[in-house]
């Protein structure tokens, strides 16, 4: 079952669902027709016009997909492991889970693979996904193999006891030393594909410190505040240094690669132990080499 408030108004159903999650909207309008698609407890048309603050209930764990989810072997580079929970290091290009016609090439068809012990809040297409970062956004990646471990990591990243810090090399050269960058995120009103800085947004804000100066790049330090969608991609690009390489928030074009980012660092209280947890994990090789390739300022 998945849970949605509604953050805009006067949207397709169908269409304001594919925008959030990573289904078709043919396959949406197969739920809304099985009538597994709920606004305010009650059943909708596709055509149905949301309206702020609403309540949407998708019981996509009673749907039956054209396509089974396997499970596929898959070198997973695992940062800790243990009964209750794994911290991964996701490369670049690898999705997080299913959706959108592909069933058999995610993380999480590696982790079916690798493990039964998955918890299973987040339905079908997520077994363990507690959070996800972006196919080309590199780095740590927490799962639950429980369905308690999950609920309470889950409360966790909503009341902000989980910290997370990426790295990201920016185009241009930035001269302040810090910034902090509070700007609400939501739908871009021209490119509904997109994220963007708008005004009925969400509260977004990222605390972001430069690590080093090169001739014509900055690689910085991010630490999330919040959580919104692509966030520090479309934070940074709003201040006018895009993450480089960047497909989606640069102007420049981009490699196969994708954008520059890492989920370098996390901290949070383990869920059982209560033990104090803190892992890093190196730049990705290509990243690395680039960074070396560079002349510093």
């Amino acid at each position: 079952m998945i849970k949605i408030v509604v953050d805009e108004a006067n949207v397709r159903i169908d269409k304001y669902l594919a925008s959030k999650l990573d289904y078709s909207r043919e396959y949406i309008g197969k739920l809304i027709d099985a009538k597994l698609v709920l606004v305010n407890g009650k059943v909708i048309k596709a055509s149905y016009k949301i309206n702020l603050n609403e309540e949407i209930i998708i019981h996509d764990e009673e749907f039956k997909v054209e396509e089974d989810i396997l499970p596929v072997k898959m070198d997973l580079n695992i940062v800790y492991e243990d009964e209750y929970l794994m911290v991964i290091n996701k490369p670049s290009g690898l999705v997080v889970h299913p959706g959108n016609g592909n069933y058999n090439n995610t993380l999480v068809n590696g982790l079916m693979y690798y493990t039964k012990n998955l918890s299973d809040v987040g339905g079908e297409f997520r077994p363990g996904i507690v959070h996800r970062i972006d196919k080309d956004t590199s780095g740590l990646l927490l799962i639950a193999k429980s369905n308690q471990v999950h609920e309470i990591l889950a409360d966790d990243f909503k009341n902000k006891r989980i910290k997370r810090e990426y790295i990201a090399l920016l185009d241009g050269v930035f001269r302040q030393g810090s910034a902090t960058i509070d700007a609400p995120i939501g739908r871009d009103k021209q490119n509904r594909e997109k994220m963007a800085v708008v005004e009925d947004g969400k509260h977004a804000v990222t605390h972001m410190k430069v690590l080093k100066r090169y001739k014509e790049y900055t690689l910085v330090s991010c630490i999330l505040e919040t959580g919104r969608t692509h966030q520090i991609r479309v934070h940074m690009a709003y201040i006018g240094y895009p993450i480089h390489n960047d497909p989606v928030y640069a102007k420049k074009e981009a490699t196969s690669f994708g954008q520059f980012l890492h989920s370098y660092k996390m901290n949070f209280v383990h869920p059982i132990t209560k033990k104090e947890m803190e892992f890093t994990c190196p730049l990705p090789k290509y990243f690395e080499e680039f960074l070396d390739s560079l002349e510093e300022i």
